[in-house]
């Protein structure tokens, strides 16, 4: 069967969608779980960007042994060798040179003829090639560009010594039947066998779909993000390119190294590090993906999932099971079930898991795997310079909301008073009081995460550290405990940058 690799590119096109930025942790937690995940290559940064990206992308090389590590560049000699040598570590580096081959972008970005730009490739790559033995072409705006010229140039770069070559949609141009037609005349129209990919935005809502298009006419690669993030309307998902190609096999008839278990982690560790919620209506790892609440459709699952399910939660790594553990479980018995859920935790971690798991089960009796799930998801990675010690709240219909809010830092409390439009911004203005800044306030939510009588409750909240979107995540029973939790989250990881 013929196998399809996956570039995910959710930590370089993912992060440059706006609020969507990552620090130097969250990045190399989210690349051990999309090597965890399976994909063949990370894109892990535009090293030439930010002192930060390329520190991020020289991390990550390090790091990551099972998948290969790409930083994107352009046909720049300068770009070139900053990619290099935040890659030159890694166990399988690519450098990734993109360079624009449509007649709009050689006219107003590029300004130069079709001539210097064929020379400009094949310098780019050959200089590339010096430096590393894996190196990717993209062809910016492919999908816009004149086909008989966009081949001289995939042959010249070829020629130059490129490993693979890639064809951009970079502005979500085309419709399926297109890109299908025209990998099919890239494929017949190359003078090489290399392996030929695919980027493909959503500004028309069809990137996935053009991706499985793409790769249904020949095409050996596809480049996808986690839930589809990315520049403006996003790009291609890979959890949804990923299970159609799994899910359809007898149609599509081929295969990838993606183990699906892994990617309702993956996209649930992506929604916490960014503070931006999953769609409950979201293909594959959104909420109500495998709900039925019409009668006919329960009636029929009961019977057999098959009459409305053609994939199992489980396949996605969804958690379904009850779990048993209460206030009165041991350690031990946490650890068993951990493992029975896929994760590995010992010693600190375990630890410090277990004490969260007790301090959850005085308030909610019966507790799920999804609570299990959670805590681990969110267990808070900054350094602690303030932990909440305890709140009070006064409020009501006819008075202004009032909050008394005791931080510990250092073995010692600190402790202030505020008042606030609502119980949970007077909070924050309680916390902004004890800390003598005031972080201003992007977005705060709340919603419930699992299941029981005493639910327990979700809190994101993002606020502005100068002009870096920070965010913070909190979870109790209690969902005011929650947002003061999730802001004081916030407030750490600000003040530990």
């Amino acid at each position: 069967m013929r196998r399809i690799t996956i570039l995910d590119t959710t930590l370089r096109d993912g992060e440059q969608a706006p609020g969507c930025s990552m620090d130097l942790g969250e990045k190399l937690e989210i690349a051990a779980q999309l090597e965890r995940l399976g994909v063949d290559v990370i894109e892990a940064g535009f090293p030439i960007a930010s002192p930060d990206d390329a520190a991020a992308v020289k991390a990550i090389a390090k790091r990551v042994k099972d998948c290969g590590v790409a930083g994107l560049c352009r046909a720049v000699k300068g770009d070139i060798s900053c990619a290099w040598e935040a890659l030159k570590k890694a166990e399988r580096p690519r450098i990734h040179i993109f360079l624009a081959t449509s007649d709009i972008h050689l006219e107003h970005k590029l300004k130069c003829s079709r001539e210097e730009l064929l020379e400009h490739a094949v310098m780019a790559v050959r200089f590339a090639r010096k430096y590393c033995p894996d190196v990717e072409f993209s062809s910016e705006d492919a999908t816009r560009s004149d086909p008989a010229f966009l081949l001289a140039v995939l042959n010249a770069a070829a020629g130059a010594g490129a490993t693979i070559l890639n064809l951009c949609d970079t502005v979500g141009y085309m419709s399926p039947e297109e890109i299908a037609g025209l990998v099919r005349t890239v494929k017949a129209g190359l003078n090489t066998q290399l392996p030929l990919g695919v980027h493909c935005h959503n500004d028309l809502g069809m990137g996935t779909a053009n991706t499985l298009a793409a790769i249904k006419a020949g095409a050996d690669h596809a480049e996808c993000t986690l839930c589809g993030i990315g520049e403006r309307a996003g790009m291609a998902a890979l959890e949804e390119v990923s299970m159609a190609l799994r899910t359809r096999g007898d149609f599509y008839g081929v295969e990838t190294g993606i183990r699906p278990q892994e990617f309702y982690r993956a996209c649930k560790l992506l929604s916490n590090t960014i503070g931006v919620d999953i769609p409950p209506s979201k293909a594959i790892v959104g909420d109500n993906a495998f709900a039925h609440e019409a009668g006919v459709h329960q009636h029929g699952v009961m019977s057999n999932p098959l009459t409305y399910e053609i994939m199992k939660p489980a396949d996605v790594g969804m958690v379904a099971t009850r779990m048993v553990l209460g206030k009165h479980s041991g350690k031990a018995a946490l650890r068993e079930r951990l493992e029975e859920m896929g994760y590995r935790l010992e010693g600190k971690a375990l630890d410090d898991l277990f004490e969260r798991f007790k301090r959850l089960a005085d308030t909610k009796k019966d507790l799920t795997d999804t609570d299990i799930a959670q805590l681990i998801e969110g267990s808070v990675k900054e350094a602690q310079r303030y932990t909440l010690q305890s709140f009070v709240i006064n409020s009501g219909t006819d008075i202004t909301a009032t909050a008394l809010v005791r931080l510990m830092k250092d073995g010692k409390v600190h402790e202030h008073v505020a008042r606030g439009e609502t119980p949970v911004i007077a909070a924050f203005k309680a916390v902004d009081k004890i800390v003598k800044h005031s972080y201003p306030l992007h977005h705060w939510s709340i919603h419930s995460i699992s299941e029981g009588r005493t639910e327990l409750g979700e809190s994101l909240v993002q606020v502005w550290d100068g002009d870096h979107l920070v965010v913070g995540r909190g979870m109790h029973t209690d969902i005011v405990e929650a947002c003061i939790v999730a802001y004081v989250s916030a407030i750490n990881r600000a003040l530990n940058r």
